[in-house]
């Protein structure tokens, strides 16, 4: 994904897209789509942490990193699993 959107960002800048392609309707409900599914992997996240203090920075991450910054938390969660641990222990609040 940072490739990716390295590679992009390296031949033409986000805010210089066509008008053609910004007003498209299937480019705005994919965009829409996208977001919205960013806004609920944030509600499940905002009710795991404890503090509004990450809640509002991941909040800021995922919407300007989108799945670069929701790949980075999972992680993040991954690693401090304990071994052995279930599903659970990722998805649900620590105790």
């Amino acid at each position: 994904m940072l490739a990716v959107t390295t590679w992009a960002s390296m031949h033409v800048a986000l805010w210089k897209m066509p008008r053609e392609m910004a007003t498209h309707p299937w480019f705005i409900a994919t965009l829409v789509d996208t977001y919205f599914a960013f806004i609920v992997f944030w509600l499940w996240l905002a009710w795991r942490e404890r503090t509004w203090a990450a809640r509002i920075g991941w909040l800021a991450g995922i919407l300007l990193l989108g799945n670069i910054a929701m790949a980075i938390y999972m992680l993040i969660r991954l690693a401090k699993l304990p071994k052995g641990a279930g599903p659970q222990a990722l998805l649900l609040r620590d105790p």
